[in-house]
């Protein structure tokens, strides 16, 4: 059992991080510094051992610098540094639990989706459509916002998988989960102009690049950028950007979230409930600027 200060076991580790696992300088300096910093913490609290730090010790710790102002992300990598250090303290036998196993780092917030409102959509989309690669990049971005899609899984449909009577198009999504959702006027509109001037076989991929080779996710979204600066779009567009944009436009007219988990394939309700959050932020904004309580004096 060894009574060496706080201080020297970090040290020991250090060493052995740096000599035996080979750690960047930068992931060492990351870990020491954690490390002294719950050093001074405890050693406030007069704890003079490391064996005899308890999980409600680092739990105040981690609490205290997340009022500091750390990112829930920084004080993830605390704890992993934390937990890796009482790992290599029981192997030298200078521990026998690790008080940093149970102790959990706030959640950081859900950042909310990024979205074009109807108008936006609207000058991305309207461009004349008088060559082929013009056609093509209509009908593109049509479907993309018509149905939601994933461009892997635009970029993965053949003709065949197109019912235009219908205004359907049957998509395989992530697990390889197949799913059939609804293509909307315009972008059946689109599609029949493409296929009246390429005319293409059933088995065709839908989405062809200059040389008849199917276009790829990486080719779609330099298209999609390119076609969004022509347009004056000035937001950061993408193809998933489309995707949020017709699943929020489409919540924010009916109000069926489980409409909108099926369009989009969603396994769990609680992925698509982000986009309720967009909902209530456009109701909150038209509610600031409309009502004549809400309005706040400058």
């Amino acid at each position: 059992m060894s009574d060496a200060p706080l201080a020297q076991d970090i040290e020991r580790f250090a060493a052995y991080l740096r000599n035996e696992r080979r750690y960047s300088s930068a992931t060492l300096s990351n870990y020491t510094r954690s490390l002294r910093q719950l050093r001074e913490f405890i050693e406030a609290q007069n704890v003079i051992r490391w064996r005899d730090v308890r999980g409600e010790q680092i739990q105040a710790f981690i609490a205290r610098m997340h009022r500091a102002g750390l990112s829930p992300g920084s004080l993830r990598d605390m704890l992993s540094a934390y937990r890796s250090f009482y790992r290599w303290l029981a192997r030298e036998g200078e521990a026998t639990s690790n008080p940093a196993i149970g102790v959990r780092s706030p959640k950081a917030p859900r950042k909310l989706p990024q979205v074009l409102d109807v108008d936006e959509v609207g000058a991305l989309l309207d461009f004349p459509t008088d060559d082929p690669e013009s056609l093509r990049d209509r009908a593109l971005f049509e479907l993309l916002y018509s149905s939601g899609l994933r461009v892997s899984e635009l970029t993965s449909v053949h003709w065949r998988d197109l019912d235009m009577a219908q205004g359907l198009i049957r998509v395989t999504g992530k697990g390889s989960k197949t799913r059939i959702v609804p293509v909307g006027g315009k972008a059946i509109a689109a599609l029949q102009a493409l296929r009246e001037h390429d005319h293409p076989g059933a088995d065709d991929p839908l989405v062809r690049g200059r040389l008849g080779k199917p276009l790829t996710p990486a080719g779609v979204r330099a298209r999609l950028k390119r076609r969004a600066k022509d347009q004056g779009v000035w937001k950061r567009v993408y193809p998933h950007l489309l995707r949020h944009s017709c699943a929020s436009h489409v919540l924010e007219s009916s109000g069926d979230l489980r409409a909108v988990q099926e369009l989009l394939g969603h396994a769990d309700i609680g992925t698509t409930q982000i986009y309720t959050h967009l909902d209530f932020q456009h109701l909150a904004k038209v509610y600031d600027a409309a009502h004549p309580r809400a309005r706040r004096k400058k």
